[in-house]
């Protein structure tokens, strides 16, 4: 087990510069201040700037796929170490390139990690060429809010340049719901008003439609803090709309294991994505 200093230590040695995704800065603002925001080695809390990782594939092993990396953390943290950074190194091993997305915090400014991840999306396809891409296999993932986020991302998009081809969905987030969503995840975003709206739009098993890409999903079943309700209705929507999707529900592991390989089903989990990314490349 690496001690906090040496896992520090491993992420900086591996991890590329991080680059603002608004280089001449974001429009709007989150009402956060950049005074209180905190970052460790292993997750970024209040951001109010968006900025990112690239991992580019190499272009020996390349396979055109590429991903933009969302990670949770209840839309008041991104936790871009184990659900980040570690993810993305591992894409790279499949000759996937990854970008690790810090989005910005809502506070409450719901449409703010929506553009943020539209944004990237669009990142990835103009910079297709430089980082070994194909335009036509940008696929989202997302951890727990950031799962949310990504689904978000798979429902609400604009048009071809910020749909994304293709989810991956950890433990995700998906209803606001009151009856199985996570609180914690709905107030950050839309606030602590029942705004009936904003519920409906941001519950994304009610906005699947044809044009909802594919998704693999996994999660345990023994989740205490998102219930698995969550993805069962997003498969379940999916199928309603005879879209291609992979469901796995893990015995045990509780939420937030991330690319930690302590879960027990780490090893399973990466076969069957690495399998899972083979083949939608058919």
């Amino acid at each position: 087990m690496l001690t906090a200093s040496l896992f520090a230590g491993v992420l900086s040695a591996q991890t590329p510069e991080a680059l603002p995704l608004y280089p001449e800065g974001a429009t709007e603002s989150n009402g956060l201040s950049p005074e209180k925001v905190v970052e460790t080695p292993q997750s970024l809390a209040g951001g109010v700037e968006a900025d990112y990782f690239i991992f580019p594939a190499d272009p020996k092993t390349a396979t055109g796929q590429a991903v933009v990396i969302c990670p949770g953390g209840g839309y008041a943290a991104v936790a871009y170490a184990h659900e980040g950074i570690q993810v993305a190194q591992w894409f790279n091993g499949q000759g996937v390139t990854a970008l690790v997305l810090r989005y910005r915090m809502p506070n409450g400014h719901d449409q703010i990690p929506l553009k943020d991840a539209q944004t990237a999306l669009q990142l990835m396809r103009r910079n297709a060429q430089e980082w070994h891409v194909d335009p036509n296999q940008v696929g989202i993932m997302g951890f727990s809010a950031g799962g949310h986020l990504a689904a978000t991302a798979s429902t609400h998009f604009t048009d071809m340049t910020d749909r994304p081809d293709f989810s991956i969905l950890l433990y995700p987030v998906i209803t606001f719901d009151t009856t199985f969503t996570h609180m914690g995840t709905r107030n950050n975003l839309i606030g602590q008003k029942d705004d009936e709206s904003l519920v409906e739009y941001y519950s994304n098993e009610k906005q699947v439609t044809d044009q909802t890409p594919r998704a693999f999903i996994a999660l345990s079943d023994d989740d205490p803090g998102v219930s698995p309700e969550n993805s069962i209705q997003y498969y379940s929507a999916l199928k309603r709309h005879n879209i291609p999707a992979e469901l796995h529900i893990y015995p045990s592991g509780g939420h937030g294991w991330g690319w930690r390989d302590s879960f027990k089903y780490h090893d399973e989990l990466l076969r069957s994505l690495s399998r899972w990314l083979t083949e939608i490349r058919k």
